[in-house]
């Protein structure tokens, strides 16, 4: 691959983690446009790399393209948000089924713990769900399975993007934080089965956190076409 090639492709990942960075933090709203001009010009290039981010993203499942409309962002609907949290609850409990079989990783435990630590003190929501995604991260790791950690890291961009809705619902960080602890204790006392059922309760609770957001979202939305 030629040099040109391979700082054209560097630039693309860039502008695609800039967009999806806007798209996780809310700074692009579902069914906003994205305007390719916008980035040519911040990033004084043509064009071409930024349609090429924007195809990255819809790979990742964060962009759409609509016919004679361009690039918006995603809104995912509830139905395929619950499906993704679904997978992402089976990959999760598959990969503990895979740490049973295979032992619990003193090292990968040690970067659990220390991913916790960080969190306890983390207020910032967008920090907080990166550092979250670390820590379950850390069990896909501890897998040992490369078919999960592939399939896991598909999720990673709209599971961001979800959690990080979920994570500003009052409470849920603290929630979050005491039950990470619990799973770690009991993964260091080698009890995968309890620290199985624990993770998958933490799991579908975010279901029900974000439901119960999405329908206070559209509640206020009502709202406010009733008010203009």
């Amino acid at each position: 691959m030629s040099q040109s090639s391979l700082n054209y492709n560097a630039l693309s990942n860039q502008i695609a983690e800039r967009i999806s960075e806007q798209i996780i933090l809310g700074e692009l709203k579902p069914g906003e446009k994205i305007v390719e001009n916008v980035y040519a010009a911040e990033y004084g290039t043509s064009r071409a790399p930024v349609r090429e981010a924007i195809y990255l993203l819809t790979i990742e499942g964060l962009v759409e393209r609509i016919p004679r409309k361009g690039a918006i962002v995603k809104e995912h609907t509830e139905h395929e948000i619950n499906d993704l949290l679904e997978v992402r609850i089976m990959l999760e409990a598959l990969a503990m089924k895979r740490i049973k079989e295979k032992g619990v990783e003193q090292s990968t435990l040690n970067e659990m713990e220390a991913l916790y630590e960080k969190m306890i003190s983390e207020k910032d929501t967008t920090n907080y769900t990166e550092l979250n995604h670390s820590f379950h991260w850390s069990l896909i790791e501890m897998s040992k399975s490369e078919t999960i950690k592939k399939m896991y890291s598909r999720l990673e961009l709209p599971l961001l993007r979800v959690q990080n809705i979920s994570f500003g619902g009052e409470g849920n960080i603290k929630k979050s934080v005491r039950e990470h602890k619990i799973l770690v204790d009991l993964l260091n006392k080698n009890k995968v089965d309890e620290a199985a059922e624990l993770l998958q309760q933490h799991n579908y609770d975010v279901i029900t956190s974000i439901q119960t957001q999405l329908f206070d979202n559209q509640i206020q939305y009502k709202e406010k076409e009733k008010e203009g």
